[in-house]
């Protein structure tokens, strides 16, 4: 079973309570992923990261440390205060910390965007102007890494969530040349505890 623990924070109070359960947790399968298929031909001439939703940086330390510089964005001022004490701890950080809601931020261009599930939070009527923002900062060989929920989501129809079927979700990945798609179901508990069905779409996409 794939951890989810990003996925509470947008429908539960408590930020910093969240960040001290979930910030020592491993970095996600799908970043991972996608910097091992990096790593195989070496960083990219001018690498340049984002990290959406980066919450306590349980995924930008692992992107950093693979010699990435790190655009960290988030919507929560306790993230980005997480991030700064992290570019104190960090030698030579290159770590740009954005306060930024998604359809407000600032993307450089980008070798990688890893959304661990954190676009899910992103209201249906923003999103689709958040992926193409997402598309057009990749370059040309750059991936996403990240999370989409499903349809048969328990959290289906919450205000201010996007969720997409299987054939939505290949539209969106119809400019990009799919390196990993896992679609998983199960039911499991919530950080807070709480049960929940999951449907989730774990996904690693290169733009061609």
């Amino acid at each position: 079973m794939v951890d989810k623990t990003l996925s509470e924070s947008a429908c539960s109070v408590g930020w910093g309570d969240y960040y001290e359960k979930t910030g020592q947790r491993p970095p996600r399968p799908t970043v991972m992923r996608a910097l091992d298929a990096f790593d195989c031909v070496g960083l990219p001439e001018g690498a340049m990261a984002a990290d959406l939703g980066c919450g306590s940086g349980r995924d930008l330390v692992e992107i950093h440390r693979r010699g990435w510089p790190v655009q960290a964005i988030d919507a929560s001022p306790e993230a980005i205060d997480c991030l700064l004490h992290l570019e104190n701890s960090i030698p030579s950080a290159q770590i740009y910390p954005q306060l930024a809601r998604y359809e407000d931020m600032n993307l450089l261009p980008c070798d990688l965007i890893n959304a661990s599930f954190s676009l899910p939070l992103c209201p249906p009527e923003n999103f689709s102007g958040v992926w193409q923002k997402i598309l057009a900062a990749l370059k040309a060989g750059g991936r996403f890494s990240g999370q989409l929920y499903g349809e048969h989501d328990s959290w289906f129809g919450r205000e201010g969530m996007t969720f997409h079927t299987r054939t939505q979700i290949d539209g969106l990945l119809s400019e990009l040349e799919v390196e990993f798609l896992e679609e998983e179901e199960d039911d499991s508990v919530t950080p807070r505890g709480a049960s929940k069905h999951w449907h989730i779409f774990h996904i690693v996409a290169k733009k061609l």
